[in-house]
């Protein structure tokens, strides 16, 4: 059996939620808290970047899709970050072969936000993910106001940060 085809029956394996669990956050609910380590070795919280829009990537070093909108996340950082929007992102560390290879992605991009690892999948259930990557948009109360399953493209990352960002 191939490489690929065994990441990818790990990858169906892990994302695979009982249906009765199956329901994904969804607009106008809190957005469940992530409290987790970083790659540059402090600690995240979601409850403490309140105040601000946030938007919050689940994304993998594997995923097609996540390569092609991470450049998309680095630009919409470095054109809004100065106005208050934070961006999150948030790596499913337990599906990687190493830290190492999430850190040369991340230098690969030369990302200046947080990058949270989920060492046990814990974020990845409390959001009930079931596909990657995916892009939730939070406003400045915590409040989800949209999720994007799947690559993103900067016309979509547009939309999501107009549900929560301020026209200036």
């Amino acid at each position: 059996m191939s490489v690929i085809r065994l990441v990818y029956l790990a990858l169906v394996a892990t994302l695979a939620v009982p249906a009765a669990e199956a329901q994904p956050v969804r607009r106008g609910v809190p957005a469940p808290e992530i409290d987790l380590p970083t790659l540059t070795g402090g600690r995240v919280q979601l409850s403490k970047l309140r105040g601000h829009p946030v938007v919050v990537s689940f994304w993998g070093t594997w995923c097609p899709p996540c390569r092609l909108e991470f450049p998309e996340l680095v630009q919409l950082h470095e054109a809004h970050n100065a106005a208050g929007l934070r961006i999150l992102t948030v790596n499913g560390r337990d599906q990687e072969r190493s830290t190492k290879a999430v850190q040369s992605f991340v230098d690969e991009f030369k990302a200046a936000f947080p990058v949270a690892l989920d060492q046990r999948g814990r974020s990845r259930r409390d959001y009930r993910l079931t596909f990657l990557p995916t892009t939730v948009f939070i406003d400045s109360a915590g409040i989800v106001q949209h999720v994007h399953l799947g690559g993103i493209s900067g016309a979509d990352l547009d939309r999501g940060l107009a549900m929560i960002f301020p026209p200036r």
